[in-house]
Formats: structure tokens, sequence, C-alpha cells
């Protein structure tokens, strides 16, 4: 087991690294200067003053751009690592600190959303699998369908029209208390829920065929028992994959649906990182989305021996080590 979680960890560290890289080699090989960027309105906040050009030098050499590429590199991966991430050229606070103030607002509504997209999906895909009636088994194949077809903001321009502008029974924007999570929660497990339940359906179709399927109904067990406790529980495998996945896809789904709902989070934080091109902020939450990611795949990947028992077989030593071991 622990040679299975070195390894797991060991891939987690490449990937947060190719990430970095990747952000580092299309930000900061890009055409913009970012000394350029702080005189004209950044950290002092003085838009529209012009900076000399020794200034401009004085500001690089601060900053470690008049150094090679190959050391800025290394540099701002070493910061990284060790916790480091920068400073905002827009506000002059530490990036590490905007994240901190931004995460807790997308945090909340991206638990929620997965919450409701995990409890639809799941039903959904069951109750198709269930049901033997043609029309409506037909009716809730085609619903994921849709569901992952209808653009994010789309859907959110739709529930702030049916349930704030027509029945004012939630707010449509900003960050006003628990029930201003509820329809960017919603609007965020739109196409999670849809995916889920293809994902689900189709496995737990799949697990409708097996044979120990059969077994259980031979001694007595109910179609829907045999469903829900013996199908389901192999049916969430490909499931826990696609949620360690989606959490990523809830984050990037949050720049849109932050911006549409005017939250102050991750998302709009990103998205006005970008407009005013802060180079260190946009690093931070591209690392910080690839340290979610491998977290979270990190934590489905630990919890596979525990559901299957198959996976927990190829995790233990071979039996002639334990016998020499004694």
């Amino acid at each position: 087991m622990s040679r299975y979680l070195t390894g797991r960890i060991g891939q987690a560290i490449v990937v947060v690294w190719a990430a970095f890289t990747l952000a580092f080699i299309i930000l900061y090989l890009m055409p913009s200067d970012p000394a350029q960027i702080i005189a004209s309105g950044g950290l002092q906040g003085d838009a529209g003053s012009e900076a000399s050009e020794q200034q401009l030098d004085e500001l690089r050499a601060q900053m470690g751009l008049d150094q090679p590429v190959v050391v800025q590199y290394v540099t701002r991966l070493i910061d990284t690592a060790t916790g480091n991430w920068g400073t905002s050229y827009q506000t002059g606070r530490p990036v590490t600190e905007m994240l901190a103030d931004n995460l807790p607002p997308t945090f909340a509504i991206a638990v929620q959303g997965l919450l409701i997209a995990v409890v639809v999906g799941m039903l959904l895909g069951f109750v198709a699998t269930y049901t033997r009636f043609g029309p409506l088994r037909q009716l809730l194949y085609s619903l994921p369908s849709v569901g992952a077809s209808i653009p994010t903001f789309w859907s959110a321009l739709l529930l702030i029209q049916v349930f704030s502008f027509s029945l004012r029974l939630l707010p449509a924007f900003g960050n006003d208390g628990w029930t201003s999570t509820i329809l960017p929660a919603i609007a965020l497990a739109i196409p999670v829920s849809a995916i889920i339940a293809q994902v689900f359906g189709k496995s737990l179709r799949t697990m409708m065929a097996e044979p120990f399927l059969d077994t259980a109904r031979a001694k007595g067990a109910s179609r829907l028992r045999a469903m829900a406790v013996h199908a389901a529980r192999n049916a969430l495998l490909p499931v826990l994959t696609m949620v360690g996945m989606l959490l990523g896809a809830l984050l990037s789904g949050a720049v849109v649906i932050e911006t549409v709902f005017g939250r102050q989070g991750f998302g709009r934080m990103t998205v006005e990182a970008v407009n005013a091109q802060d180079i260190p902020v946009v690093m931070g939450v591209v690392v910080f989305s690839a340290i979610v990611f491998v977290v979270a795949t990190l934590v489905v990947d630990l919890l596979y021996p525990l559901l299957d028992p198959r996976i927990r077989q190829t995790l233990r030593p071979p039996r002639r080590l334990l016998v020499k071991a004694a």
C-alpha cells in the first residue's frame, strides 16, 4: 500500500510541476512587460502615469526580470514550492492572501454544486436503468445529453429570470448569505450532473449483466435490492473517477458563473487578473487549480481499494513474501 501511495503522490507532483511550467512558458514569455504594467497603474494605483526607462529598469531588477529566462524559471519554481507565490501587480497584496480571501465564496458554490450534481446524476442514472416503461426510459436517457449541451451562462441566466425576476424567491446577484449561493450552485451542477448520470447509468447497466447479479437474484433479492445494494456499489467506481476530474471543471465553471451572478470569488479574481495581465495572480490560480485537481484525484485513488476488493488484493504482497517475512 505504501508503494501505491508513493507512486500516486509522485504522479501528483509531476502534474503540478507540468502545470506550473506550462503557465510560466505562456505567461512569462508573452510580449508584455510587467514593469510597464506596474508603472502605468499597478501597485501605485496611478493609472496613466508614465515612467522613465531608468525607473522601468529598476523595477525589472527588483522583480528579477533582468535575469535569464532559465534563472527566472528556477527562482519562481523554488519560490512557489516554498510558499512564496509572489505579489499582485494590481493590488500589491500577496497572491496567497488573495487566494485565501476569494476561495471561500467559490468553495461554497462548488461544494453545493458537486453535491447536487452527484445526487441528481446518480438518481437519474438509477431510475433510467431501473424503469421498464419504455417512453420514460427514453426520456431519462435523453436528459443527460440535453443538460451537457446547455451552455452554463444560458442556464444561469434562465435561473435568474425564473427564480429571481419572475418568482422573486432567490437573490440574483451578490454574496449576500447562503441563499445567494443556491442559483449559482444549481447552474454549476447542471452540466456536471448530466455527465455523472451518463457515466453512472452506463456503468450500472454493465453491472446488471454480470453473473453475480444473477446469483443475488437467485438467492431471493428483489430487482430493486440487487441494483441498489450489489450493482450500484460496483458502478460507483467510474463515478468516483469522474468526480475527481469534475472538481476542476467546477472551479473553471466558476469563472463564468461568478461573472453572471456578480459574485466576488475565485473565478471573478481570475477574470480580473487575466484582463489586467497580473501574472503572479494568474500563476497562482493555475498552480492552485492543479493542486486541487491532483488532491481530489489522489483521494479518489485511495478510495478505490476500500470499494473494490479486487484492487485491495492486487496491493497485497505475495503470500510467499509474507511467509519469508514471518
